[in-house]
Parts: C-alpha cells; sequence; structure tokens
C-alpha cells in the first residue's frame, strides 16, 4: 500500500512467527470469551429484542471463529456508515481476498476487531456495548495490592514536590536534587511501561494470584535489567530543557494509549505526577474509537475506571464473580487507602475540569495500515503531535505500527524503523513496549542470539525469535524528529 515500508511484512503464513500462533491459537480463544460474554449478556436481559439481537451477535461471533479455524477467506466488511469501512475492503481487495493463514499479520488482526465491530454498530441496541468491558473491569479489580500501593505513592510523591516547591531547602545540592527528579520521572516512566503486563489478549490464562505478581514495587525492580534499550534519560532531558527555555508556553505531552484497567489506572498516575512536577502543561490522552485488541482503552473505561476512583470502597468490598466462584470475600479497604484513591480521584478530576488532562479521539488508530501512513494521510493528527513536546506511543500494538510490523533485522535504527515519523517529521517520538511479537529494532549486534539461547524460552534453533513474545523484556525508544 502507499506510504508503507517495503520491508516485508509478518504474515500468518510463517510458522515461525508470533502470527501464525495469533491466527492460529490466540484468535479462537477470544472469540469464544466474547461467545460467552454475549450469552450470558442476553440470557440476562429483559428485553426481547436484546435478547434477540443478542443471539444473532453470537451466531456472527461463532460463524467468524468457523472462518478462521477453517481458513476461510477474509470477506468485505458491512458498511456500518463509518468512513474507515471502505479503507479497510479496498485493502482487502489488493489484497486479492486473502485467507486466514495467508494474510498481513497486522492488517488481519485489525480487520478481525473491525469486523468484529459491525455486529454491535449494526444492531439496534447493542451500538455500544463493550464486549470485552467485562474482562477489564476484572482485570483492574485483580490488580488491587497494585492500585493501592500506586494510589499511595502517587499521593506522597505530590505532596512532596507541592513541599519542595513551596520551601527553601539548602541541605541539598541543585545537582541532588534534578538527579533526584529524573530518577522519579525514569521510575514513572517505568512503571507505565511494565503496566501492560496485563495486555488481556495475551495472558488468557493468568489467575487471580499471577496477576499480582506480575505488578508492585518488586516486579519493577526485578524487571530492570530487562530492559534491554532504554532512552527514558533523553526524554526527560526533552522535557527539563523545556521547562526551563518555555516557561508560560503551553508544553504538551501526548499519550497513545494501550490497555485498560490496570494499564490506564497506571498511564494516569503518569499524567498527574508530569503535572504536578511541571514536565508538562497539557496531558492529551489518545483511547482507541472502538472495542480493540481485547483490552485497549476506549472512551467509556475512563467513566469506568473514575468511577470505581469515587467509590473505591463498594468497588473494591463487592465480590466479583471468580470472588463468589471461589468462596472468596474481599476484605474492605481501610480508612487510609480510600483516602488515597480520593486524593487521586480529585487531582485528575481538577486536571480534566481545568483543561490540563484532555481525551482526543481519532479513528485513525483503529485503521488497519501502519504509522507509517499518518503524514501521508492525516495532516491535521499529524500537526497536533507535532505540537506536542513529546508523544508516548504505550505498548506492542503502537510498536508494531510504528515499525510497519515488518521483518527488520533487529540491529535496524530505530529511526529508520519508524519511517515518515522519524527525523524531520517534526514529532519526537517515545515508545515504552514490552515485547510481545516478533519485530524488534534498535538491538545492539548481537543481543537477538544471545536472547534466543540465554532465555529458556528464548527459541534457540527453532527459528524462532520467542523471546521477543513472552513479554519478559521490553524496550524504551526514542526519536527526536524535531531535529
Amino acid at each position: 500500500m502507499e506510504y508503507e515500508t517495503k520491508t516485508a511484512p509478518y504474515k500468518t503464513s510463517d510458522r515461525t512467527s508470533f502470527a501464525y500462533v495469533t491466527a492460529r491459537d490466540r484468535w479462537p480463544v477470544i472469540l469464544t470469551g466474547a461467545i460467552d460474554d454475549i450469552h450470558r449478556a442476553s440470557l440476562a436481559s429483559n428485553d426481547p429484542e436484546h435478547s434477540t439481537e443478542g443471539k444473532r451477535i453470537v451466531e456472527s461471533l461463532a460463524k467468524l471463529k468457523y472462518e478462521i479455524q477453517h481458513d476461510r477467506k477474509l470477506t468485505p466488511i458491512p458498511d456500518d456508515g463509518e468512513q474507515d469501512i471502505a479503507g479497510y475492503n479496498s485493502e482487502l481487495e489488493a489484497l486479492g481476498l486473502p485467507t486466514w493463514f495467508n494474510v498481513p499479520w497486522l492488517y488481519a488482526e485489525c480487520y478481525l476487531y473491525r469486523r468484529i465491530n459491525t455486529f454491535f454498530s449494526l444492531s439496534n441496541t447493542w451500538k455500544n456495548y463493550d464486549v470485552f468491558g467485562r474482562q477489564k473491569l476484572s482485570t483492574f479489580k485483580s490488580s488491587r495490592p497494585a492500585v493501592l500501593e500506586l494510589a499511595a505513592r502517587y499521593k506522597e510523591l505530590v505532596l512532596q514536590l507541592e513541599s519542595e516547591s513551596s520551601s527553601a531547602d539548602t541541605s541539598r545540592s541543585q545537582e541532588d536534587v534534578e538527579e533526584a527528579k529524573k530518577l522519579l520521572f525514569i521510575e514513572m516512566c517505568e512503571i507505565c511501561l511494565w503496566g501492560n503486563a496485563t495486555d488481556l489478549s495475551l495472558l488468557t490464562s493468568l489467575t487471580y494470584e499471577d496477576l499480582q505478581k506480575l505488578q508492585g514495587s518488586e516486579a519493577r525492580k526485578n524487571s530492570e535489567k530487562n530492559i534491554l534499550v532504554n532512552d527514558l534519560p533523553i526524554a526527560y532531558q526533552i522535557l527539563k530543557d523545556a521547562q526551563t527555555s518555555r516557561q508560560g508556553a503551553d508544553r504538551a505531552v501526548d499519550v497513545v494509549l494501550d490497555n485498560a484497567g490496570f494499564e490506564l489506572f497506571v498511564d494516569l498516575i503518569l499524567a498527574g505526577y508530569l503535572l504536578s512536577s511541571d514536565l508538562a502543561t497539557t496531558i492529551v490522552l489518545y483511547p482507541k474509537s472502538i472495542p480493540w485488541f481485547v483490552s485497549d482503552v476506549i472512551p467509556s473505561d475512563f467513566a469506568h475506571l473514575l468511577s470505581a476512583l469515587a467509590d473505591p470502597q463498594l468497588f473494591y468490598s463487592t465480590p466479583s464473580e471468580e470472588d463468589i466462584l471461589a468462596n472468596r470475600t474481599p476484605p474492605p479497604l481501610s480508612d487510609k487507602e480510600v483516602d488515597n484513591l480520593a486524593f487521586l480521584f480529585e487531582r485528575l478530576r481538577d486536571f480534566h475540569v481545568d483543561g490540563k488532562l484532555v481525551i482526543r479521539g481519532n479513528r485513525f488508530w483503529t485503521q488497519p495500515g501502519s504509522y507509517w501512513r499518518l503524514p501521508g494521510t492525516q495532516q491535521a493528527l499529524m500537526e497536533d503531535l507535532r505540537q506536542s513536546e513529546l508523544v508516548i506511543l504505550k505498548g506492542d500494538l503502537n510498536y508494531r505500527k510504528l515499525t510497519g510490523d515488518a521483518m527488520w533485522p533487529p540491529t535496524t535504527p530505530f529511526q529508520t524503523a519508524i519511517g515518515p515519523l522519524g527525523p524531520g517529521s517534526g514529532v519526537r517520538t517515545l515508545a515504552l513496549r514490552t515485547c510481545k511479537a516478533d519485530v524488534v529494532v534498535g538491538l545492539p549486534e548481537g543481543v537477538d542470539e544471545r536472547l534466543r539461547v540465554e532465555d529458556p524460552d528464548g527459541g534457540g534453533d527453532s527459528g524462532m525469535r520467542k523471546w521477543a513474545m513472552n513479554g519478559k523484556w521490553a524496550v524504551v525508544q526514542f526519536c527526536d524528529g524535531k531535529e
């Protein structure tokens, strides 16, 4: 397609890639979960039309699952009135109406979720239903220990920042203060980096206890050594220089979001910290427009999360379906825990009311192509991103889209792999990515080969880059497109 990289993309036909595993194993599991969700919601409905339409949606999901498992051809997506349908279908035609096991992975996965969405958008009573919403909320509830830890940490940090700004403490040198601020920024971003360890489209079999092990301060400290490239010090310096040279001017940081639930909570913690520390004056958050890749943030996820923070005792003390099945009663929150969450909620609410925390939708983020297309097809969005001091792109899918999900050699420079968003683009890009797919760039020579051998699940001589799929490793990569 026009504007895309000429480097070959990963395809579902490649048995050494995660694309093949995704098509064969993950997508049927995800569709089975969606079928179960709609079936339960239909049974619980008292509206005959809602129940009847729910049964039709279940049938459509089952048909789609059958098509994938039997390697049928992808068919044009029905027109639901949105402008992106024409683009999806023209691209499908250009691909020659491929089958599920012989199609570019990035296009097929986007097509899958866009087609699922039409089952709801073309209905009368399910139009705004998030088929993955129940899972996202459940996972956020299961993240209770890490949520409480980070809420306490946030309150402590903000009060400390406010105390420092109003005092004339001379016991520490300016150099020590600046180093502490830099380390704090790095810690906050690393919390965001590992926040997507709860990506629901990948971790389909984790228990309540497993989720807790993936979160919390000890897990983060143990994972620092697994960040293969870490450009966070450079990103900090960019924001610090802007803070020094552009006092009084708007200094925005844009965040292209990834997962809802705990990860969105962490992203809001980072947003609050950047605003409280004056490293930014505005935070612009970009969610997806439709339910996407199971756990990605859509606008309603903000409302659900803030509702939970507004009355955390009710949210965390009410037994979930999993609690009931396990005969488990959640303990009530302590007064201090409630106070910490209330503090966070009030700060986020005030930032939003003051126009400092902005949620901005754009359907570009759910189109089928890579971000190589952005400058050529979305001039208004591109100009918005150019106005920011820094654009943070969260998670694995954003990384795949940045790099065209292409089969780059792993030593390819990051600024090369992101093409039109690289040098001269006017956009400063920071990718926070826990590795969960084949594509990875910007690695020093020999790292890929070493990890294939040293990681117990690295892939060895299988031909697969398994270490880049298991979520144990990460990259934080920066490109200054304003240079």
